[in-house]
């Protein structure tokens, strides 16, 4: 697999206004230090425990963002440095990454996960369960943290259309979230959907952040 001549076909192939979160679970250091040599510096983990050991043996400024959904009690291992977490999905886990963020005098950047795949084997919000979170006394109340946009996951299918129909569900939950809650902030900006198989569509459709392993790094290693 050349991890390099990957990272730089993707490159060129999306709008400068696109970041492409490398994600390189399962994948050893080296691989990730062929990506960084060539610029890549936003990387994606799903496990707590590989992020806090991939962080502390890599350059310092590599951006790690969390893509999975972090168990409340391994935060905190994370909240010293993550840049973005993607998966939220309750009030219970923001409250928790506020706490964290205030112990760490940080403001950490959070997505909201929504469902917006067939597979009810994938998790998230629906746009209701969204607006209870954002109208509630205790999200207001909330210092630490920062909703920096949506995130979401298509359908695993062959069929394009269904896999374009929901990244525009989620484009659309972005636009009424921005208007009727966001409509002031400069931080609620980002659309995280679009991985290996689809982020071309997904960029046809609004996404600004794409979450790419296996187009990079080649299958997991288990």
């Amino acid at each position: 697999m050349d991890i390099a001549k990957n990272i730089l076909e993707i490159n060129n192939n999306i709008p400068k206004s696109v970041k492409l979160v490398a994600v390189s679970k399962t994948k050893p250091n080296e691989a990730i230090l062929e990506a960084y040599d060539v610029g890549q510096r936003i990387f994606g983990e799903n496990k707590v425990q590989d992020l806090v050991q991939k962080q502390a043996g890599l350059p310092k400024d590599i951006e790690w963002h969390f893509i999975g959904h972090p168990q409340s009690n391994k935060v905190k291992f994370i909240a010293p440095f993550v840049a973005l977490i993607h998966g939220i999905d309750s009030l219970k886990l923001l409250k928790i990454i506020d706490k964290e963020g205030r112990k760490n005098k940080r403001i950490i950047s959070c997505l909201l996960q929504f469902h917006i795949a067939e597979e009810s084997t994938k998790f998230g919000l629906s746009a209701d369960e969204a607006k209870e979170i954002l109208v509630s006394e205790e999200f207001k109340s909330l210092q630490n943290i920062s909703i920096a946009g949506v995130m979401g996951m298509a359908t695993y299918t062959d069929d394009k259309n269904q896999i374009r129909n929901e990244f525009r569900v989620l484009n659309n939950i972005f636009k009424m979230l921005k208007n009727e809650y966001f409509s002031d902030s400069k931080k609620f900006r980002e659309i995280s959907m679009g991985m290996s198989d689809d982020y071309l569509i997904a960029i046809e459709e609004g996404s600004t952040l794409i979450r790419v392993g296996s187009k990079i790094f080649g299958a997991r290693n288990y």
